[in-house]
Formats: structure tokens, sequence, C-alpha cells
């Protein structure tokens, strides 16, 4: 099988494997791209696992794997395990630290070094998110679910975090919101909600089935449909209303990076912000009382007079 490479053929078989899973990425079914997905964030699953244990990782089945091995040029599971195990003894240190860290950082950097890269990747992010955003559509998204009778946020892992950091948020200035982490609650869920209501997914890769399954009933239920990824082409911003983009640097492999989540954050924050503008004496009147309850919880700061 060939490969066109800016504009030079080369064959699958002098890729390794990473390679060959971005070769035929366009070709790839959203079950086979679960299955490259998981290979690209742990590169050495198949010699750890068997058939069986890497379909059931990657929420598949084994004889989409077999598929899956083909479409890359491998006759079956067996000789992409020996292509992972070539691709390892090629490797070194240096190679497995990028794969798993980040391109921008090398194991020998000095921690100034890391401490100003992480600041550039983490600032870039932000940077990229802050030029995309539609201000029209971020106005059209704070006033719905100002004005819904419910809100709905669905996030599976580290975007589970995200979706509770926005509901507690949305919850202390009196909006009517739950955040959903685990597929079984959120579809129940979803399935009550209907035109009075606004689900918003937050998935970086917009990849997650669980994260797209509960928008879709959401969607289905009649809830106006919010999608935060980093895909504009992804599959959760297809069953959406509105889609809104978190960039995220080039430079790091890891989906989960903290510079991804920061960009999460930063539109998260415009979300809750704009929407404590909608209705400004509520805001105001729930941030004090919740203020208030939680005062006899803090400690009092004593100042200590200075002796001379």
């Amino acid at each position: 099988m060939d490969h066109q490479v800016d504009g030079v053929a080369m064959t699958l078989g002098a890729l390794g494997v990473a390679e060959r899973i971005q070769a035929r990425r366009p070709q790839m079914s959203d079950a086979m791209a679960k299955i490259a997905a998981l290979l690209v964030e742990h590169p050495t699953a198949p010699l750890e696992m068997s058939i069986t244990e890497l379909a059931a990782q990657a929420g598949t089945s084994a004889a989409t794997v077999t598929r899956f091995c083909r479409l890359i040029g491998y006759s079956g599971y067996v000789p992409l395990r020996v292509g992972v195990a070539a691709d390892v003894g090629r490797g070194d240190v240096h190679a497995s630290w990028h794969a798993d860290i980040g391109k921008s950082f090398d194991p020998d950097d000095t921690s100034s070094d890391v401490l100003h890269a992480l600041l550039g990747s983490h600032t870039r992010a932000v940077q990229a998110t802050a030029s995309s955003v539609d201000l029209e559509q971020m106005d059209r998204i704070a006033t719905a679910i100002a004005t819904c009778r419910h809100l709905d946020i669905y996030g599976i892992g580290g975007s589970g975090l995200m979706a509770d950091e926005l509901q507690s948020r949305l919850y202390r200035i009196g909006l009517s919101a739950h955040a959903w982490t685990e597929v079984h609650a959120g579809l129940a869920s979803a399935a009550i909600q209907d035109e009075t209501c606004v689900a918003l997914a937050i998935s970086n890769t917009g990849r997650t089935t669980e994260t797209i399954q509960m928008l879709g009933q959401a969607n289905s239920s009649g809830a106006f449909s919010v999608a935060l990824t980093n895909r504009p082409d992804s599959p959760l911003a297809a069953v959406a209303h509105e889609h809104v983009v978190a960039a995220a640097p080039e430079e790091y492999l890891q989906p989960d990076d903290l510079s991804a989540k920061h960009s999460q954050l930063f539109l998260l924050d415009l979300i809750y912000l704009l929407v404590a503008q909608q209705d400004f004496a509520r805001t105001t009147t729930k941030l004090a009382a919740s203020a208030m309850a939680v005062l006899p919880h803090r400690k009092s700061v004593r100042t200590r007079s200075r002796t001379q």
C-alpha cells in the first residue's frame, strides 16, 4: 500500500506504527479512530494486552481491531505487535519521553527552561482560543443558559472536572444546573430534557463516546445543545446546535494536557461571566447569600501589632 507525503509516494512498510496510523486516519471509522487514539496515547499497548483486552480498552471489538490492523498495513494483530516491538527497538529514551510528556520539553532541560516553555505553551493556547471566539455565539449561549429551566453539563474523565467546576459556579448564582460525569445517570437526565433546557458537553477531542451519547440524547429530547471541544469536525460538534472551540497547542501530544484544560476553563469562565451579567440583581443576591453562609467556616485574620 502506498501513501502520498509531500508529493512523494511512500510504502506503508517503510513507516512505523504511529506513522501508519496517521497516514490512514482519514479512512478510519469512528470505532477504528478509538483504537488509533488508544495507540497514540499508549504506543506499547499491543505488547501489554491481548487483542481482546485492547478491544475492550478501546471500547470496540476484536474484529474491529483486526480490520484496523489491515487498514494500516498489517495482516493481523500479531504482525502489529511485531511492528510495535520494532518501533520500541528503534526508539530511544528521548523519543519515549517526547511521546509521553510532549515535544516542548527535554529531560535535561533546566527548571527555568521548563517554566518558560510551559508558560509559552499555556499562553499561546489561551491566546489562540481568545482570538477565535465568536462573541455573538457566546452571547447566544449565555442567554440560553441564563433563561433556561435547567442546564445539564456532560463530561467524562478530566472533562468531568470542568463540568463540575461550571456547575458549581452557575449553581451559586441561582441557575438550576447539574454536572453528569457518568454515562448512565447522564443519559437518564438527558432523556427528560425538553425545549426549555440547555445541554452543554465538554470533550477535548470531541470523540468521547459517552459524552457524544449524552449530548445526542439531550438534543433528541429537544434541549438546546452546546459542544466545547478543540476539533471543529469532531463527532460531538456534529450533534450540537452550537460548537465552541478551545485551542490546544500542537506541540503537546496528550489530549489531557493542562494547557488544553486552561483553554476550556477560559471559555467556561467567559460563559459564566456572561451568564452572571444577564441578571445582575439575582447574581449579586445569590453570591452574597452563599458568602454569608460559609463565612463562619473561614478563619479570621488576626493582625499582630508590631513591637519596636
